[in-house]
C-alpha cells in the first residue's frame, strides 16, 4: 500500500495544477500591468497638458506676416484651435461609443495576453502618429493618430483587467485591481508634471514622442506579461504530464505487488483523474499564448439584441444619465483644465488700460539688446502711470511689429521665418517655440508662460492624485456601508460647488481641485458596481455595453460643446464653467430620481448595504430592473477598467 509519505498519483496532479494566485510570479504580473496602465494614461492626457503649448506649435494663424490679414489670420487660428484641440479627445472617445460591446469579447477569443499586444502596438502606432502630427504641424495627422489610440487604449485596459483576474483570482483580487487602477491615473498625473516642462525646455514634439516612447515601454511590458504566461503554462503542463507518467508507472508497481491498492480509487477520482490528463496533454501538445483551453466558444456566444437594451428599467437608464452628465464635467474638465487655470489664475489677461512705453519695440530678448542696454526700456504701464501687469498677470505684448531676419546673424538666424510684420499682434500670434518670440523679442512673455504652464500642469494633477489615493479605500468603505445612490447624488452636488467657486470667485484653485478629487473618487466607486443591480444577472453584460457606450457618446459630444462655447465667448470663463455646472445640475436631479426609485420601486437595492442579485424577483418590481432581454458575453473585469476612467 501506499505509505503516507508518497501522494497519490491523482494528488500529484492537483499540486501541479495549481491556480496561477497561487505563483509567485504574479506579483511580476501586476508589476507589468502597472507599467501598461501607467502607459496608456500617460499618452492618453497628453494633449490636456499642453493646451499653449499645441497651440503654438499648431496654430496655423501664427504663419501670417500680413499686416492686412493679421485681423482675420487671428480670428482663424484662436477659434478653430478650440474646436480642433476638443476634438484631439473627441475621435478618441468615438471608436468607445461600439467597443465596450466587443472588447471583453474580442479579449476572451485571442487571449488576454494576447490582445493587450495588440491593443499595445495599436496605442504606440497612435502615439507615434500624434509625435508627426505636432512635428509637421498636420491636425489631420493627429487626429487620425488620436483615433488609432482610442481603438487600443480602452481595450488595454479590458485586457489589463482580465490578465489580473486570472492571477489573482484568490482573496487579493481586489488589491491588485486597486493597485492596477491607482498607479494607470498617476500616469497622467506624471504627464502633467514631466509634458509640459519637456516641451518648454525641448520642444512640444519631443513631447509628444516622450508620450510614444512610453507606449513603446508599455508594449514590451505587454510582450513580457505574454512570456511569463507562456513559459508558466508550458512548464506546469510538462511538469503535470512528467508527473502523471511517474505516477501511472508507480501505480502499476504497486498493483502488481498489491492488486487491491485500486479499492483507493473511486470512480469520481478517476473521472477526475481522466480530466485533468486530459487538460494537459491538451495545454503540452497545443499551447495558445494567453488563451484558456478549457473554455469552447461558439458562434453564437456573442449577441446583441435590441430587445435585451430596450427590457432596462428606469433605474438602469437613470444610472445612465447620472454617467454620463457627471462623467461629463470630469474628463472633459480635466482635458481643458490646463487652459483654464492659464486664463483663470497663472497667465491672466492683463488689464486693458495696461500699454507699453513703446508699443512697436520689443519688451525684452536679443532684438532689444541690440538697440539698448537698458533692461527697462520698453516698460508697461496703467492709465494711472502705476507698473502693471501683476504678477500672475501675462505680460504686455507689442501692439506693432516689423523686424526682418538679419541671415548674417547667428542668432537671428535660427528665427522660424524670414520676417515678422504684425498690426495688431494677438497672444495667439505668439509662438513661443520660435526662437524670434523666446529669445529675441518676447523673452519675458514666453518665460511667464513657461513657468505658468508648468505650474499649471502640477495643480490640475490634484483631482487625479487624489483619486488613485481614495479610490481604493472609497470602495471598500461603500461595500461596508452601502448607500451608493446617495453617495453619488452627493458627488453630484459637490461638483455644482466646485465649478460654481471656479467660476464666479477669484479664489486658489486648489481647494476647488480638491473637491473634486473627492467628488470623482466617491462617484467612481458607487458608479459602476451599482449597474449589475439595476438589470438582470442575463443582461449584466448588455448593460455594462450600453452604459459605456453612453459615457463615451458623452465624452464625444461634450468637448465640442465646450470648444462652441469658448469660440462664442472668446474665453473659457465663465461660460464654460457654467456648463459643467449644469452637468453636474443635471447629474444631482438624475440621482435624486434615483434615490425616489430606489427606495419606492426596488427596495432600496442601491442603498443597502448587501443588495442582493437582481436576480431575485421578490424584492423588487421587474418595471424597474427590467425583465426579459438578451446575453452579451462581456467580460465584467472590463468595468473596473473603467472605475477611475
Amino acid at each position: 500500500m501506499d505509505s503516507p509519505s508518497s501522494p497519490t498519483r491523482r494528488e500529484m496532479l492537483l499540486y501541479h495544477s495549481r491556480p496561477k494566485s497561487s505563483l509567485k510570479i504574479r506579483w511580476v504580473v501586476l508589476l507589468l500591468v502597472c507599467i501598461v496602465m501607467v502607459g496608456t494614461y500617460y499618452s492618453l492626457d497628453i494633449p490636456a497638458a499642453l493646451h499653449h503649448q499645441l497651440q503654438d506649435t499648431l496654430d496655423t494663424g501664427a504663419s501670417s506676416s500680413s499686416p492686412s490679414s493679421s485681423a482675420s489670420a487671428s480670428a482663424i487660428s484662436t477659434q478653430p484651435f478650440e474646436f480642433k484641440f476638443n476634438l484631439l479627445f473627441s475621435v478618441y472617445s468615438i471608436p468607445n461609443t461600439i467597443l465596450p460591446f466587443f472588447g471583453g469579447s474580442c479579449v476572451d477569443r485571442a487571449g488576454a495576453s494576447q490582445s493587450l499586444v495588440s491593443f499595445g502596438l495599436l496605442a504606440l502606432i497612435g502615439q507615434i502618429l500624434v509625435a508627426l502630427g505636432g512635428l509637421f504641424r498636420s491636425w489631420p495627422i493627429m487626429l487620425a493618430g488620436r483615433f488609432v489610440y482610442g481603438l487600443g487604449g480602452e481595450n488595454i485596459c479590458v485586457a489589463c483587467s482580465t490578465v489580473l483576474n486570472a492571477w489573482f483570482d484568490g482573496g487579493d483580487t481586489a488589491f491588485a485591481f486597486a493597485i492596477s487602477l491607482a498607479t494607470g491615473r498617476l500616469g497622467s498625473v506624471i504627464n502633467n508634471i514631466i509634458s509640459p516642462q519637456v516641451a518648454n525646455s525641448l520642444s512640444t514634439t519631443v513631447a509628444l514622442s516622450v508620450g510614444a516612447g512610453v507606449n513603446l515601454v508599455a508594449l514590451v511590458a505587454a510582450i513580457i506579461i505574454g512570456y511569463v504566461e507562456r513559459r508558466e503554462k508550458r512548464r506546469t503542463s510538462k511538469r503535470a504530464v512528467d508527473d502523471m507518467l511517474s505516477a501511472s508507472l508507480l501505480a502499476e508497481a504497486h498493483l502488481d505487488e498489491e492488486p487491491d491498492v485500486i479499492l483507493n480509487n473511486t470512480a469520481d477520482d478517476d473521472d477526475d483523474l481522466a480530466g485533468i490528463e486530459r487538460s494537459y496533454a491538451d495545454d503540452y501538445d497545443d499551447f495558445h499564448v494567453g488563451e484558456d483551453t478549457t473554455h469552447i466558444y461558439e458562434e453564437d456566444s456573442v449577441q446583441v439584441r435590441c430587445s435585451g437594451v430596450c427590457s432596462f428599467g428606469p433605474l438602469f437608464w437613470l444610472l445612465s444619465l447620472s454617467c454620463c452628465v457627471v462623467y461629463g464635467c470630469v474628463l472633459p474638465f480635466n482635458n481643458v483644465a490646463s487652459g483654464i487655470l492659464l486664463e483663470r489664475n497663472y497667465f491672466v489677461r492683463p488689464p486693458v488700460d495696461c500699454t507699453l512705453k513703446y508699443p512697436d519695440r520689443c519688451t525684452a530678448g536679443t532684438v532689444l539688446q541690440n538697440v539698448t542696454d537698458d533692461a527697462d526700456f520698453n516698460p508697461s504701464r496703467d492709465s494711472n502711470g502705476t507698473a502693471c501687469p501683476i504678477p500672475n498677470n501675462a505680460p504686455i505684448l507689442p501692439t506693432t511689429l516689423n523686424i526682418t531676419r538679419n541671415a548674417n546673424d547667428t542668432a537671428e538666424g535660427a528665427w522660424m521665418r524670414p520676417s515678422y510684420v504684425y498690426s495688431n499682434l494677438t497672444p495667439s500670434q505668439v509662438d513661443c517655440g520660435d526662437p524670434f518670440w523666446s529669445e529675441g523679442c518676447t523673452a519675458n512673455y514666453c518665460l511667464k508662460q513657461d513657468e505658468a504652464t508648468e505650474t499649471a500642469g502640477r495643480v490640475m494633477s490634484i483631482p487625479y492624485t487624489i483619486s488613485a489615493v481614495l479610490s481604493p479605500m472609497v470602495g471598500f468603505v461603500v461595500d461596508k456601508i452601502g448607500g451608493r445612490a446617495i453617495i453619488a447624488t452627493l458627488a453630484s452636488v459637490t461638483l455644482i460647488a466646485v465649478h460654481t467657486a471656479l467660476a464666479v470667485t477669484s479664489i486658489s484653485p486648489v481647494l476647488p481641485l480638491i473637491g473634486q478629487g473627492v467628488a470623482y473618487s466617491l462617484y467612481a466607486a458607487v458608479i459602476w458596481p451599482s449597474v449589475p443591480l439595476t438589470v438582470r444577472p442575463h443582461v449584466v453584460g448588455t448593460a455594462f455595453g450600453t452604459i459605456m457606450a453612453i459615457q463615451n457618446i458623452g465624452l464625444t459630444v461634450f468637448p465640442l460643446i465646450i470648444a462652441a462655447i469658448h469660440d462664442h465667448s472668446g474665453a473659457y470663463l465663465p461660460n464654460v464653467e457654467w456648463f459643467f455646472v449644469a452637468c453636474a445640475t443635471c447629474g444631482t436631479l438624475a440621482g435624486l430620481l434615483l434615490n425616489i426609485v430606489d427606495c419606492c420601486k426596488s427596495n432600496r437595492r442601491l442603498n443597502r448595504r448587501n443588495p442582493k442579485l437582481t436576480g431575485d424577483r421578490d424584492d423588487v418590481d421587474t418595471s424597474v430592473v427590467g425583465d426579459e432581454g438578451a446575453v452579451l458575453e462581456l467580460d465584467i473585469s472590463s468595468l473596473v477598467s473603467h472605475s477611475t476612467l
